[in-house]
């Protein structure tokens, strides 16, 4: 039950990504959603992105108007004679982008030239999510276009990675928690993201209070640093996932949990 709801908040999130967290299922046709799964990187059961893209689309497909495309190992490409090539025409007429792949210097997005197609698409209005290790990009260029896309992410040295139980006691009002009760789930949960200065358009989805027992890591990229020290000290919340809505129009989500399958 508690993996339904957490598959129902990703839904409703793409929904909304799309354009359609407020209309009548009977108004949303023509709804094309672009589910972006990594290539494989862990073991049976952990970072199944292909899996969890193929649950997301066969749900999302039930829908009436909605049609989703799972495009696996990584970025959509095509054959261009004996060379293989980005494949720019995944993207036409799409409402929504999902990416649920490995990220840091692997992310699926960085490169520059797909940097400025995502870029595009979000100025015309294309909702974009990330999920789990997804939401992580490399400080500067990828890291502020991640947070004009979905309105934050996860950075090396601020944000940390740790295994623990992430329990949500009260949800928020808002189309992407609809019909979801307050649930406890084990995840690699990231927590301490980077956000624009005071959440300016961000909406909290999932908020919890990691235990200290999450920074018993030594400092590291990934594992500690004084700055999320001194916030989970002064027992600040935790977004785990958010939502964004585009100053320009469109919306973007983030949501840090998905290690498990």
């Amino acid at each position: 039950m508690r993996l339904i709801r957490v598959t129902l908040l990703l839904l409703t999130a793409l929904r909304a990504a799309a354009g359609a967290a407020d209309r009548p299922l009977a108004g949303m046709e023509g709804k094309k959603i672009v589910l972006i799964a990594g290539k494989v990187s862990h073991g049976a059961g952990e970072h199944e992105f292909r899996a969890g893209c193929l649950l997301l689309r066969d749900c999302l497909e039930r829908l009436p108007g909605i049609t989703a495309v799972v495009y696996s190992n990584g970025w959509p490409t095509r054959l261009e004679g004996a060379k293989t090539v980005d494949d720019h025409a995944a993207f036409h007429g799409v409402s929504a982008v999902f990416i649920y792949a490995d990220g840091g210097g692997g992310h699926p997005a960085i490169v520059p030239e797909r940097l400025r197609i995502l870029d595009q698409l979000a100025r015309q209005g294309v909702g974009i999510g990330c999920a789990h290790y997804a939401v992580e990009v490399p400080r500067g260029e990828p890291g502020e276009a991640m947070l004009r896309w979905i309105g934050g992410y996860f950075e090396m040295h601020w944000s940390v990675n740790p295994h623990w139980d992430g329990e949500f006691v009260s949800l928020p009002v808002h189309p992407i928690t609809r019909g979801v009760a307050p649930f406890k789930i084990r995840d690699e949960w990231y927590y301490h993201m980077r956000f624009p200065e005071g959440m300016k358009n961000v909406t909290p989805i999932l908020t919890a209070h990691p235990p200290t027992n999450t920074l018993q890591r030594a400092d590291g990229s990934h594992s500690g640093n004084p700055f999320v020290r001194a916030a989970i000290a002064r027992r600040e919340p935790q977004h785990l996932m958010w939502a964004f809505e585009r100053p320009g129009g469109g919306r973007g989500f983030g949501f840090t949990g998905g290690h498990f399958h």
